[in-house]
């Protein structure tokens, strides 16, 4: 059963309705599981809860994630390679619709100059971005720079356009070992009008690009939703299910979830839905309660003062000092940026906040040496 199936068990109405119904004694009841059922994790993103059994959410979250991951901060940062993309996304600064934006593709030259950068500041672990443009960066362009990049970095993680799994296995020979992939909103009502073409419009490809990539061995697998798109409770509701399918059916695979809010665009895009602050927070304490081994990441989309507040309460990974834009680090394509980031503190600041909070910056948790290839038999798991 892929994902697709689950999610048709769980239609949007009859996530309202019980939403509608809950009250304060449910959400007590869910507080007090150790392991929570669908059922408890709607509870915990009711807006009915009340600033007392937010607090204890958020002191249980904190304990969790100290048991499990202890006082460390992975940091990471994005190489965008190419911004050009043929999909209409009415949201990305890299619409094929935004005329104004000047479109780049790096070189050789250029990813080494943008992977030098990185690696001086101490990065080990990696993520590279595209626009959907076969013809300008396909597969066959990331298969090269990732030979580039291979020898240099510890990790590579893609974060491009959804693929099959044979291509996911061809990267994952040269040494991808990552995915990160948004489903932007699980509301098929409303997918259409915001991908109204391209590649992208097609719904169940998108959503099902996790699984094929599990199928496909790779390591890491994140996902999110672009929160602010559509109904925020429905989408945080969506995501948390999504997740805590692929880590029951890919049970080797360490899963991860994105909370990006919508930021401003070259697009130009306004979110449908304003996300509050508490909201967020909200949603990061009760995805630690259902999912208590998933990595939790918080990128630069979020302001400085926010990430600084969210980092006890379940966060693992951080980006830092990104750039959004194709040669945005050393070269002269910053003025080409998908969206606008808001917490610009260099990686060494942010190491130095982590340590004046008691927590350690990891630049490197892995190396692909540990991969042993001959273990896929063993991998993967049916979902039940």
């Amino acid at each position: 059963m892929s994902f697709y199936n689950l999610l048709q068990q769980y239609p949007a109405a009859g996530l309202k309705n019980r939403l509608d119904e809950i009250s304060s004694a449910d959400i007590d009841r869910a507080l007090s599981q150790s392991k929570l059922s669908v059922d408890d994790f709607i509870c915990l993103l009711s807006p009915k809860i009340s600033p007392e059994q937010l607090e204890t959410l958020a002191a249980t979250a904190h304990r969790i994630t100290s048991q499990r991951f202890g006082r460390t901060i992975q940091l990471y940062a994005p190489i965008y390679l190419s911004n050009e993309c043929h999909n209409g996304c009415k949201y990305c600064g890299f619409s094929a619709d935004n005329h104004d934006l000047r479109r780049k593709t790096l070189n050789d030259e250029e990813i080494l100059r943008e992977a030098e950068h990185l690696y001086q500041l101490g990065f080990r672990h990696i993520l590279l971005l595209t626009g959907e443009a076969p013809e300008a960066a396909g597969v066959d362009y990331l298969e090269h720079a990732v030979k580039l990049l291979a020898t240099k970095f510890s990790s590579l993680s893609i974060e491009v356009f959804p693929m099959s799994q044979m291509d996911y296995q061809r990267l994952t020979k040269v040494g991808i070992d990552g995915l990160t992939i948004y489903q932007e909103t699980y509301d098929q009502d409303i997918y259409p009008e915001l991908h109204p073409f391209g590649p992208k419009s097609d719904f169940c490809y998108r959503l099902e690009a996790p699984e094929r990539a599990g199928e496909a061995g790779l390591r890491r697998i994140g996902i999110g939703a672009l929160l602010g798109l559509g109904d925020y409770l429905s989408d945080a509701f969506y995501t948390g299910l999504h997740a805590r399918y692929l880590m029951h059916r890919f049970w080797r695979t360490q899963v991860s979830v994105s909370f990006p809010r919508l930021r401003p665009a070259e697009g130009g895009f306004a979110p449908r839905s304003i996300v509050t602050d508490r909201q967020l927070t909200q949603l990061i304490c009760a995805l630690r309660l259902l999912l208590p081994d998933a990595g939790l990441i918080l990128s630069t989309r979020e302001s400085a003062e926010l990430r600084d507040n969210l980092l006890p309460l379940g966060i693992t990974q951080m980006s830092a000092g990104s750039c959004t834009a194709p040669g945005g680090y050393e070269g002269d394509g910053g003025d080409g940026e998908q969206f606008a980031i808001s917490d610009h503190r260099s990686p060494e600041e942010i190491r130095e906040l982590l340590a004046a909070r008691g927590y350690e910056a990891i630049w490197k948790d892995w190396d692909r040496s540990f991969l042993d290839r001959n273990a896929d038999s063993n991998y993967r798991v049916s979902h039940n």
